[in-house]
């Protein structure tokens, strides 16, 4: 689709108040820096299940996949790392474009994981979490949608666990609460491959084949650690939001002016969080390397979304995040 502008035809993504030079994004002084963490290590053992050992860190891996370490247990969300090439950067977008695995690539990052959480069902938020969790038995945790499709990829239905909001699941060193959240919308207020699976598909082949299939947001509290909510897509339900006072925000950028007064909107809902993260501001189908690569008009969108932060909650401190990178809150 040649004239198509990626973002209108897509989502989301994040954005955070941090330095925004001419030559790429630096993390915001208006605090002091996140403290960064060596990098993972071999995989160890897992404790039981309501201990952990060692410290909390926040890696992310571009659009709004992360991995988190909590001792020596590790969540993922939205882990997308094959990255693959749509043309949705070049104007050129190819909605039969094949779902194929980088497993080089997923596996020599992914070295355990035990539970995963899905926001929604797009491949650059999906694709990858069928080959996670059948390499390391990850529990993964979304909508029906996201349970269906796991079926379909052959995960047994034991470790699927479909939720739609208001669960609060307790995994003894963390607690996940599931909320109830919205797609961000293009300039049409519509959005790419909408849709849901409420029965077993065929085993998806291209992206048009993983619709939205709704979309939720996480708020993840560790013991003795931060809480930090986790967006997918840029857009939310105020209401849903209320009473969560997140310590930490990954916030997605918002990729239009549909959504009325987002960042106004979104940080008073969240209680203007201690911390923002920008997410999904990068170019997800190149490779996973700093310093991150923005697309221009992207760039445009994160300078507006870290204004609007500085605005409207000017004692959050925003940390913009480069790839890889552990990040301590």
């Amino acid at each position: 689709m040649p004239n198509l502008d990626r973002r209108r035809f897509l989502r989301d993504a994040a954005a955070s108040t941090a330095l925004v030079s001419a030559g790429g994004l630096a993390g915001a002084a208006l605090a002091g820096p996140a403290q960064a963490a060596p990098p993972a290590t071999a995989p160890v053992a897992a404790a039981p299940a309501a201990r952990r050992r060692g410290p909390v860190s926040f890696r992310w891996w571009g659009t709004t996949a992360w991995r988190i370490d909590i001792g020596d247990r590790t969540v993922l969300v939205d882990p997308f790392l094959s990255r693959i090439d749509t043309g949705l950067f070049k104007g050129a977008f190819d909605t039969a474009t094949p779902l194929e695995v980088r497993t080089d690539v997923v596996d020599s990052l992914v070295d355990r994981a035990e539970t995963v959480l899905v926001t929604h069902t797009h491949w650059d938020h999906y694709m990858d979490v069928p080959h996670i969790a059948g390499r390391t038995g990850a529990r993964v945790v979304g909508t029906l949608t996201a349970y269906h499709l796991g079926l379909a990829y052959g995960l047994p239905s034991g470790m699927l666990s479909p939720v739609r909001g208001g669960e609060v699941l307790d995994f003894g060193a963390y607690t996940v609460e599931v909320v109830s959240s919205l797609h961000s919308r293009n300039a049409s207020y519509s959005m790419a491959f909408p849709g849901v699976r409420v029965s077993q598909p065929a085993r998806p082949a291209t992206i048009a084949d993983l619709p939205e299939g709704d979309t939720l947001a996480y708020q993840v509290r560790v013991a003795d650690g931060p809480s930090v909510f986790f967006m997918g897509a840029s857009d939310f339900v105020a209401r849903n939001l209320t009473g969560l006072a997140p310590d930490v925000a990954m916030v997605a950028l918002p990729s239009t002016t549909a959504t009325a007064d987002y960042a106004e909107r979104l940080l008073d809902a969240l209680d203007r969080p201690k911390v923002v993260v920008p997410v999904h501001f990068d170019n997800f189908e190149t490779e996973l390397r700093n310093p991150v690569p923005v697309p221009p008009k992207d760039r445009e969108r994160l300078d507006g979304l870290i204004a609007a932060v500085r605005r409207v909650s000017p004692r959050s401190r925003v940390v913009v995040p480069e790839y890889h990178t552990a990040y301590r809150f």
